[in-house]
């Protein structure tokens, strides 16, 4: 299992507005490329990509939250 942490520091947000699907559910697969947050920092929304592929195992960050550099953000399982 892999830790996602976040790139940067700003405001975590599960999905790209208040009224859509999330970006990513627990049991959803990914690959590397695919979208599964946005950090905004300083009015600009930044796609953060999961970075490996597997399973999501688990969001540690709630929507809306302000996050650090390195704050751990989701687990991924790599062997998914």
């Amino acid at each position: 299992v892999q830790i996602m942490k976040s790139p940067m520091v700003g405001t975590f947000y599960t999905k790209p507005n208040p009224t859509s699907e999330p970006y990513v559910k627990v049991g959803d697969h990914v690959q590397a490329s695919t979208i599964v947050c946005v950090v905004e920092a300083m009015k600009m929304f930044n796609e953060i990509p999961a970075g490996v592929s597997g399973k999501i195992v688990a969001i540690l960050a709630k929507n809306e939250e302000p996050v650090d550099v390195n704050k751990p953000l989701f687990k991924i399982d790599t062997q998914g």
